[in-house]
């Protein structure tokens, strides 16, 4: 099995597309397929269904892809580590941050870091809580950001930052005018959420319990996959929200949302990274830059 070949198959896989694949990793679509039927054959595994044209992952690939990913990361540290040796600060740095993170917290570091270490490729990708920290554990990323609590003991977890959740209804809503809104009023409403698996919904579910509400006794409207889907909803109709003060900000000044009196704790911004994985040079100094900075 070679690096070559992994990467092959972690692109297939990412996309479950030869052609798109083939097309990324620069190469031919025959030289991709073989590389995997080359795979499958050494190891008498079927990684991947023909189905007509098109492929998708067995079982047995779903499993190989966290351990293919992992492998191409650890290699990936190791010519890092390599390098640094050599003097000097190079390469590339690969982050991922949940959404409220990515769009208005953290940009502004990755901006300072850059100013001061040019010769760092930073690459910045979006998830939420559940695929950030699922990514920094099979070292698809070397550094994590998220807004939701994990309890993962291979991951050091530090916290960087604090943010406010707020309820937020358009103008008109029977909510916008005033009124102190109980734990008893939260069922009454029509609420637009984030995916399962978010920072916002987590934070907000655990809330919800704390004050004897159960989750599952809201209505849920909809489920948005992002914050701008959820604004952008709320701002239609008479529904309710929970997003970041940050997120609804602008929203909030243009009088395009109002702020509901209800008080939700505060939730931390937490940076991870992988406690066993080597830790580069360039993924030090920005840990340096946001910890330094007081959050």
């Amino acid at each position: 099995m070679t690096l070559e070949q992994l990467r092959i198959f972690v692109a297939v896989a990412e996309r479950e597309h030869l052609t798109r694949a083939a097309e990324d990793l620069r190469l031919t679509p025959s030289a991709v397929s073989s590389a995997v039927r080359v795979l499958e054959d050494r190891y008498g595994a079927t990684l991947f269904h023909r189905v007509g044209r098109r492929i998708e992952m067995t079982e047995g690939g779903r499993q190989f892809l966290p351990e293919a990913r992992a492998t191409l990361a650890s290699a990936k540290a190791a010519e890092l580590a390599l390098s640094e040796l050599g003097g000097g600060l190079r390469g590339s740095l690969t982050l991922q941050a949940s959404q409220t993170i990515a769009s208005y917290w953290v940009a502004p570091f990755l901006a300072r870091y850059h100013d001061v270490h040019p010769t760092i490729d930073l690459r910045l990708e979006i998830g939420n809580t559940q695929s950030v920290t699922q990514a920094v554990l099979e070292g698809a990323a070397e550094i994590g950001f998220i807004e939701g609590a994990i309890d993962e003991p291979a991951l050091h977890v530090q916290t960087v930052a604090h943010d406010r959740l707020i309820v937020v209804v358009a103008p008109g809503h029977p909510w916008s005018d005033g009124r102190v809104v109980r734990a008893y009023d939260i069922a009454t409403a029509r609420w637009i959420m984030r995916e399962a698996g978010s920072g916002t919904r987590s934070a907000f579910e655990e809330a919800l319990r704390a004050w004897g509400v159960d989750p599952a006794a809201l209505e849920v409207a909809l489920v948005l996959p992002s914050n701008e889907a959820v604004r952008s909803a709320v701002r239609s109709g008479p529904y309710v929200t929970v997003m970041s003060e940050l997120v609804a900000g602008p929203d909030l000044q243009a009088g395009r949302l109002v702020r509901i009196g209800f008080d939700i704790p505060p939730r931390a911004f937490r940076m991870l990274r992988h406690k066993e994985r080597y830790f580069t040079k360039a993924a030090k100094m920005l840990e340096m830059v946001i910890t330094q900075s007081g959050g």
